[in-house]
């Protein structure tokens, strides 16, 4: 048995997890191989997008690092 963390969340202080300030970065597997999803709730305007602060880039970019970095952990020990 092992334990795996699929996602991290970067946000603001004092903003919700659901807020749209918050940046999810998680491992999905649809069956063709592990891959790292970057998503943030829909904006009032039902747009599909990313605004990242550049305050908030070094987090999320490590939080990428990190998943990216689990997943070859993972692909590694098992071949």
């Amino acid at each position: 048995m092992i334990t795996r963390t699929l996602s991290i969340a970067v946000l603001p202080h004092a903003q919700p997890i659901f807020s749209e300030a918050c940046t999810t970065i998680s491992i999905d597997d649809e069956a063709a191989g592990e891959y790292v999803i970057v998503k943030q709730e829909t904006d009032r305007d039902g747009e599909n997008k990313i605004s990242i602060d550049p305050d908030e880039w070094p987090m999320i970019r490590g939080a990428v690092d990190a998943m990216f970095a689990d997943i070859k952990m993972h692909k590694d020990a098992g071949q």
